[in-house]
C-alpha cells in the first residue's frame, strides 16, 4: 500500500481504491471535515499529479466526468482548501507524493482505466439524512424529500408560503453557487414547474440566499450533492452541462397548459403583493412564457 499522511489529511492507495481522509487540525476546512472519508475506486480516475513548490506541494486528483455527484452538483466552484481531490504537502515528504502519484498512473495504465466521461456515478455522496442551517434556512433531505424551513430574516414571500417541501421525484436538476465576499451564493431546486422561473434567489420559494457565513453556507454543499446523486445521471438528460460548467437548463414538457396558467397566477400575485418590482415581474413573465 502506497500512503502519505500529512496534517491536511491522508492519501492511501492499495491498487483498487484511493482512500482520502481529511486531517483534524484547525487548519483543515469545515466543509472537508464534514464530509469526511471518501473512497475513490480506480475505475473513476482520470489522473493523478504532484505539484511540487517553494514552501509545500499539492497533490491533486481529477476524476472521470460524471463519476462524482460532488463534482457535478458543485460544477468545480469548491474553494481550493475545500477542494478534497488536493492535498497539501510539506516539503520534506514530497518525494513520498511523488511516488503515491506515480503508483496511481501505474495502476491506471496497467488496468487501462479509459478517461472518456462514465454514464452512472461511481461515487456515492454524502450519506442521508443531512440538514444545514444557513441564513436564509434549513435545509434537510432525508433521500426522498428535500424541506425548507425559514428563518426569521427570509424574505416575506418565503415566510408566507411556510415550510416548503419537494419530492425527489419532482426535481430536474440542483443548481448550486457558493457566497463570496463578492456576491451572493444560492441553492436552487429546480422542479418542472419552475424551470424557467427567473425570480430572483431571495425571493424564490424553492432557493435559499446564501448571504451569512461563507463557512457554514458552503456545507449546502452537502445537501446539493446528496439530492444529485439520487437524480437521473446528467448523461441521461438532453442539455445536461459537463462537470465544472454551469447545469442547463431542462425544457419542461411541451403543452403543459395548466402549469403555465399557474405560474402566471403565481406571478400576478407575487406582483400585487409588491414582492416583485415590475421590471422583476416583466423579466420573470417573459421567461415563463418563453419556455412554454
Amino acid at each position: 500500500m502506497a500512503e502519505i499522511i500529512q496534517r491536511d489529511g491522508i492519501w492511501a492507495f492499495d491498487g483498487t481504491t484511493v482512500r482520502i481522509t481529511p486531517g483534524l487540525h484547525r487548519s483543515v476546512p469545515l466543509f472537508r471535515q464534514t464530509y469526511g472519508e471518501i473512497a475513490v475506486p480506480l475505475e473513476a480516475v482520470a489522473g493523478v499529479a504532484f505539484e511540487p513548490e517553494r514552501r509545500r506541494g499539492r497533490l491533486r486528483m481529477r476524476l472521470r466526468e460524471g463519476a462524482d455527484p460532488l463534482l457535478q452538483a458543485t460544477g468545480g466552484r469548491l474553494p481550493e482548501g475545500s477542494d478534497p481531490y488536493r492535498l497539501a504537502v510539506d516539503t520534506d515528504r514530497a518525494g513520498v507524493a511523488a511516488y503515491l502519484a506515480e503508483e496511481i498512473r501505474r495502476a491506471l495504465l496497467l488496468d487501462q482505466v479509459p478517461k472518456e466521461p462514465v454514464t452512472a456515478y461511481l461515487l456515492p455522496g454524502p450519506p442521508v439524512p443531512v440538514s444545514v442551517r444557513t441564513s436564509d434556512g434549513t435545509v434537510s433531505f432525508d433521500g426522498g424529500r428535500v424541506r425548507i424551513d425559514w428563518s426569521d430574516t427570509s424574505e416575506r414571500v418565503k415566510r408566507a408560503t411556510g415550510p416548503r417541501v419537494i419530492d425527489v421525484d419532482d426535481l430536474v436538476q440542483v443548481e448550486w453557487l457558493p457566497n463570496s465576499r463578492s456576491e451572493d451564493g444560492c441553492l436552487r431546486f429546480v422542479t418542472r414547474e419552475t424551470v424557467f422561473s427567473a425570480l430572483p434567489p431571495e425571493k424564490d420559494p424553492y432557493a435559499l440566499d446564501l448571504w451569512g457565513s461563507a463557512r457554514r453556507d458552503l456545507l449546502t454543499a452537502l445537501v446539493a450533492t446528496a439530492v444529485t446523486a439520487r437524480l437521473p445521471h446528467p448523461s441521461t438528460r438532453l442539455g445536461a452541462a459537463p462537470v465544472g460548467r454551469s447545469p442547463a437548463r431542462v425544457p419542461a414538457p411541451a403543452g403543459d397548459h395548466d402549469v403555465l396558467l399557474r405560474r402566471l397566477r403565481e406571478l400576478g400575485d407575487l406582483y400585487r403583493e409588491g414582492v416583485l418590482t415590475d421590471e422583476e415581474f416583466a423579466r420573470t413573465k417573459a421567461a415563463v412564457l418563453r419556455g412554454f
